[in-house]
């Protein structure tokens, strides 16, 4: 199985991608492996599989690389005979935020006919804004966690019930998160939630509440992973998610009811449904007086969440021939045609 890996991106998320990129690298054992690095100027490169060192990319080293075009059916060296396309294989687009989950990397894939692992543009836009995706949840019968929304302009005299949890709308790895528990902490909190994002949601902070991530795609039927309960204290921080490197990897399927985990599958599937065919994505639930609420979709998850899935590389082969294909348009200027032939051909 031919995979090239896609990561960086420009994105408050970069190095986030890079160590994910670095974690499937030693995941897909079995797999042949290209690597596409997109830098801060959202220019590729191919990088080596030996080079796949985080310092690679923080010293610039990888400037070094050969340089990738991107063309109709992939990406290409350009040599003194001219561009020569690469063949890597099936793009699997691991750039978190910007680029990779707003639609941007969906919609250049899609416009140059290279097959790709990735949310489409569509299912990118609703779960890229965490506004969409309560919007999109409720018109399921999805239950969310109740919410406002407060715009970098709106003034700030308002009346909330703390504790309170902000959060950037288009941001993921709960980097400008704040859980604010009194009026005078507000301010601060939106300071930085503004710094990433001109719109921010405010939502009641649950205390103790039960958290848990479900994974999964569709192939020829829906894949599911374990479900996870994560090890968190208030929230999941970004150091929670990415800085931890003495975790071994390994996690256990979450203690919970049978009932309590179909429900959680079942609103996974209402959830994926059509739309995030051809990708492989992360729900992450609340559960509150026994009922399952959609607190996030995660559309590229960190290392694709490989360590939730018995089989992960196996079902990234299954996945790869199982993706959706945008339907061919024929154009024949009949209507044109029409025009010129009641005109005399002069149209």
């Amino acid at each position: 199985m031919n995979i090239a890996i896609l990561f960086g991106g420009s994105s408050y998320e970069h190095e986030i991608s890079i160590v994910s990129a670095i974690t499937l690298k030693k995941v897909l054992k079995k797999s042949n492996l290209s690597f596409i690095f997109c830098d801060a100027n959202r220019e590729f490169y191919l990088i080596d599989a030996k080079n796949m060192k985080s310092n690679h990319f923080s010293d610039g080293a990888y400037k070094k690389d050969k340089k990738l075009l991107l063309k109709k059916g992939g990406f290409c060296i350009e040599s003194m005979f001219g561009l020569k396309e690469q063949n890597l294989g099936t793009v699997l687009n691991l750039i978190h935020g910007r680029d990779g989950e707003d639609g941007k990397i969906a919609s250049l894939l899609e416009f140059n006919d290279i097959a790709y692992i990735s949310p489409r543009v569509d299912a990118s836009v609703l779960s890229y804004n965490k506004l969409y995706t309560k919007l999109y949840a409720q018109s399921l019968g999805v239950k969310v966690v109740p919410y406002s929304v407060l715009n970098v302009g709106d003034g700030r005299d308002i009346e909330l019930e703390y504790p309170v949890i902000i959060k950037p709308v288009r941001l993921g790895s709960s980097i400008g998160v704040s859980i604010v528990k009194s009026k005078e902490e507000l301010d601060y909190a939106l300071d930085v939630a503004f710094e990433f994002d001109t719109h921010v949601l405010i939502e009641p902070f649950i205390e103790g509440v039960l958290e848990y991530n479900q994974a999964g795609c569709k192939t020829s039927e829906f894949e599911l992973s374990i479900v996870e309960e994560p090890n968190k204290e208030e929230f999941l921080d970004f150091e929670k998610k990415y800085l931890d490197f003495s975790r071994d990897g390994k996690v256990s399927d979450a203690d919970v009811t049978i009932e309590l985990k179909t429900a959680m599958q079942e609103t996974f599937k209402k959830v994926y449904a059509n739309i995030f065919e051809g990708s492989i994505i992360r729900c992450d639930f609340f559960v509150v007086d026994g009922e399952v609420l959609l607190n996030e979709i995660n559309p590229i998850p960190g290392s694709m969440a490989n360590y939730l899935f018995e089989d992960f590389e196996g079902m990234v082969g299954r996945l790869v021939n199982s993706l959706p294909k945008e339907p061919t348009i024929k154009i024949d200027y009949s209507y044109i045609h029409s025009i010129q032939s009641a005109k005399g051909g002069k149209a």
